[in-house]
């Protein structure tokens, strides 16, 4: 789904920092490439690991540093040398596999991350000493401020890095997060403090976790949720099944009357939107029409769909919402800094010509 050719290393842990640094990554689909390896073992830090490369540094989470992979591979020896003084150590705190995932679960002083798959991406960050992650993690915790009262659902729970955030802003949520793997909640209970969400809030607020398939109907769930959360994703790209328009429908029937679905749709993962190779032309300013999701969600809901880019410092995911298009200023008034100027970013997907 990236635009880059990548480039594998392998390295130990121990230079995961030095390597990082060096070579920026990309954020995907939220993710950062950490390819696999059948190297790894539980709790040891000298396992091999496979690197990715590409145009997003996973450091720009905590520093907000961002280099471009150009400008890395023009950097000076002397700036090279810079970079690796203010690095830090990585430790590998478990290695394993699933039914579903290769987990590793990768620890720094600042921050604490979940790679999943076989491509080994970041699936969720846990920050320690702040709670934004500079990602899109965060534009789902502006979704309370716009929908009815009630219980909201994520689809695609992972360690609850979206959790976290939603509850600490909205102590009162009602969350039914869903995870198939049933190993890597475990882990994110052990490593996360997915258990302290699972347990009623001053004010009420509480994550309820699901161990099944999330896309899979439940007997109660029509007309059941405020909101629904999206960010499912298998080997680096969006389930297959959020292609059809028929998926988008059965989701939609989860919501209450005027509720919102808000869904991570990945990047751009077509180069031309034709079978002839031309290029749609709002395509050029890196536009909605460039992501397949946001393209299927607007021939499930015309006209009811909404979409914004993160930067690409932040890892150029693109978001969608359904639904008419919110008041900004008012949407803005009703969350906090930084997420009261992201939120204008929201427009209108317009018709595919």
């Amino acid at each position: 789904m990236l635009s880059f050719e990548l480039k594998n290393f392998v390295v130990s842990p121990s230079l995961v920092a030095n390597y990082w640094k060096k070579h920026p990554l990309s954020l995907g689909n939220g993710s950062f490439p950490l390819h696999n390896t059948s190297k790894y073992s539980d709790g040891n830090t000298t396992a091999a690991l496979s690197i990715s490369s590409s145009s997003f540094s996973i450091w720009s989470l905590a520093t907000k540093e961002n280099t471009s992979r150009n400008n890395a591979a023009a950097s000076s020896s002397d700036s090279i040398q810079e970079r690796e003084e203010e690095e830090e150590e990585y430790k590998v705190l478990t290695a394993m596999r699933s039914s579903y995932n290769d987990i590793v679960i990768v620890d720094t002083a600042k921050a604490r991350m979940l790679l999943l798959d076989s491509t080994h991406n970041v699936h969720s960050i846990l920050n320690k000493g702040q709670k934004w992650t500079g990602s899109y993690w965060d534009e789902f915790a502006s979704l309370p401020a716009i929908i009815p009262e009630g219980p909201i659902a994520i689809l695609g729970l992972g360690a609850g890095t979206a959790a976290h955030l939603m509850l600490d802003l909205w102590p009162s949520l009602e969350l039914e997060g869903w995870e198939i793997d049933r190993m890597l909640i475990d882990k994110a209970r052990q490593y996360f403090g997915l258990s302290d969400l699972e347990k009623p809030t001053t004010a009420g607020g509480i994550l309820n976790v699901h161990i099944d398939d999330a896309l899979s109907p439940t007997e109660n769930d029509s007309g059941k949720y405020a909101g629904i959360v999206i960010d499912l994703f298998c080997e680096g790209k969006v389930l297959p099944q959020l292609q059809e328009v028929a998926t988008w429908l059965k989701l939609n029937g989860r919501l209450m009357a005027n509720g919102r679905i808000m869904a991570n749709c990945g990047g751009i993962n077509e180069k031309s939107d034709n079978a002839d190779g031309t290029i749609h032309p709002e395509s050029i300013d890196g536009t909605w029409i460039e992501n397949s999701t946001i393209k299927t969600l607007s021939e499930a809901f015309p006209g009811q769909v909404n979409w914004k880019r993160m930067p690409e410092t932040q890892g150029a995911n693109y978001l969608a919402l359904t639904g008419p298009l919110p008041d900004l200023t008012l949407w803005s008034s009703k969350v906090p800094d930084p997420l009261s100027e992201n939120v204008r970013r929201w427009r209108p997907c317009g018709s595919i010509l």
